[in-house]
């Protein structure tokens, strides 16, 4: 099948098509984090509890409603929302080889050092990168109101956590939201329809998009567009399965999983 019978097969997006959703998926989320949340916590320091509570909440609303998007451009493309539907659409399928196009288990595989360069980045190479960012552009410097890394550091903060399952579970929540809804959008749906308007580039200007839908983090635009391109665009465009991207991301979850049961547990 040549690319051209491959595209007329699969009806691509126009940019302003690829731009409206994006703008659907990042507006809700800059204004839940910018608008919402300084009117529900105007002194965050006041209830440090209340307030990493509330903005866990309002991001989990926000990564649904990304889910809730993702179902209404399926419903709206292909006529119903049965499983068989969201799968082929979404490409909820086994990776295939690139060289032959079968489908194989095995080539889930590839997530292992995939992951172990995740790790690498996230720890070794994205901090500079976005250190260097905010260097340059020190109005997109994290709020100390939006630093949840420092709330859950405090002794004060970890103390009143130890056995908070509620908080927990509602971390665990947004989590998986934060894949089924953010991978499901930017490489379920997008990703299949951008390669009309971008080419065999697709898989970039996917990346791209991600890192920069991040309205509600700026700070962590480079590392997102980094992450966003190579970690989870680039598999999921190379084996044609948007599972590994989003097993490449979900990483994150066990780690931080393990960081707030630590917490909850008074092991911290």
């Amino acid at each position: 099948m040549t690319a051209s019978t491959s595209t007329k097969a699969n009806p691509q997006y126009s940019l302003v098509q690829i731009l409206g959703i994006w703008i659907a998926a990042a507006l809700p989320m800059a204004i839940l984090t910018w608008v919402v949340y300084p009117a529900l916590v105007p002194d965050f320091s006041s209830d440090l509890i209340r307030a990493g509570t509330i903005i866990t909440v309002l991001m989990m609303v926000g990564l649904m409603w990304q889910f809730v998007l993702a179902m209404i451009i399926i419903y709206r493309e292909e006529g119903d929302l049965r499983w068989a539907t969201i799968a082929r659409r979404g490409r909820l399928n086994m990776p295939r080889n690139p060289k032959t196009g079968e489908s194989q288990k095995r080539l889930l595989l590839w997530c292992i050092p995939l992951v172990i360069l995740a790790v690498a980045l996230m720890f070794f190479v994205l901090p500079m990168l976005n250190n260097l960012w905010v260097a340059g552009l020190p109005f997109l410097a994290q709020p100390p109101s939006l630093n949840l890394d420092s709330v859950l550091g405090s002794p004060e903060v970890q103390a009143q956590l130890v056995g908070a399952w509620g908080f927990a579970g509602l971390f665990l929540i947004m989590s998986v939201f934060t894949y089924i809804g953010e991978e499901f959008l930017f490489r379920g749906v997008l990703l299949p329809k951008m390669n009309g308007r971008f080419g065999k580039w697709d898989w970039v200007a996917n990346g791209v998009l991600f890192g920069a839908y991040h309205w509600h983090q700026p700070w962590m635009i480079p590392g997102g567009i980094i992450t966003g391109t190579f970690m989870f665009a680039l598999p999921a465009k190379r084996f044609h399965s948007t599972w590994m991207s989003i097993i490449v991301h979900s990483w994150q979850t066990v780690f931080f999983m393990f960081l707030i049961l630590g917490i909850v547990l008074g092991l911290a």
